[in-house]
């Protein structure tokens, strides 16, 4: 297994070896919240973790850790153990350790603007009211030049608390949705390691903008 000095080597040390990719997925540690819809950024990294054969197996800058390659491209996953509201003490510090540009840190987040199962491949932009975006922002500087694969899970119901909501294990429905879009999320992220950030949003949200027209007025 590659432990980190080896791919801070092969990063670093190779003018044949890209600049890594860092992937950080939003949530919250422990059984008590796996399986909710807050916690969809962490099942989108071991989703991608899976599929790529990497072992999340390693403590790194308060995160859950795995490091790969695609090609000659490095990966580092990262799921944050600081609990939703502080992620960014653990993603601002790995940003840093690995000097890496914001162009080459993507967050996995879920976003309550999106129907359950519908994905945004964003260059940029704000928070959204997101808890754990304002503090990854605010561990960048206020810097908000990362890209965020933004997950559905659609709006609460009638007056239901949104924080309930988040908390909340899917329903039957929306759990297959889920499962789909995090395949589709794997796919596009492996697209964006070939073929950068921009064509790969551009291909992508216009497959997931019909998606969203289908699902938007559909139940979650």
């Amino acid at each position: 297994m590659l432990n980190i000095n080896t791919v801070l080597r092969r990063c670093f040390c190779s003018t044949a070896v890209s600049r890594p990719w860092l992937f950080v997925g939003l949530g919250n540690p422990g059984d008590k919240y796996k399986g909710t819809r807050h916690n969809v950024g962490f099942e989108m990294v071991d989703a991608f973790a899976e599929s790529q054969g990497i072992s999340m197996n390693m403590a790194h800058c308060k995160a859950i850790f795995g490091q790969g390659f695609i090609g000659d491209t490095p990966l580092l996953l990262a799921k944050p153990q600081t609990y939703m509201n502080l992620s960014g003490e653990s993603a601002g510090p790995l940003a840093a350790y690995y000097k890496l540009p914001l162009n080459r840190v993507i967050v996995f987040h879920d976003d309550m603007g999106l129907p359950s199962g519908v994905l945004r491949l964003q260059i940029n932009g704000g928070h959204g009211g997101h808890n754990g975006l304002k503090s990854v922002i605010h561990n960048l500087r206020g810097n908000r030049e990362f890209a965020r694969l933004r997950i559905g899970i659609g709006r609460p119901p009638g007056q239901m608390d949104p924080k309930a909501f988040l908390l909340q294990k899917f329903n039957k429905l929306a759990r297959e949705r889920i499962d789909v879009a995090l395949q589709e999320g794997v796919e596009v992220l492996k697209l964006l390691v070939s073929k950068g950030l921009t064509e790969s949003a551009r291909r992508f949200n216009t497959e997931q903008k019909h998606k969203h027209i289908r699902l938007q007025t559909m139940p979650t």
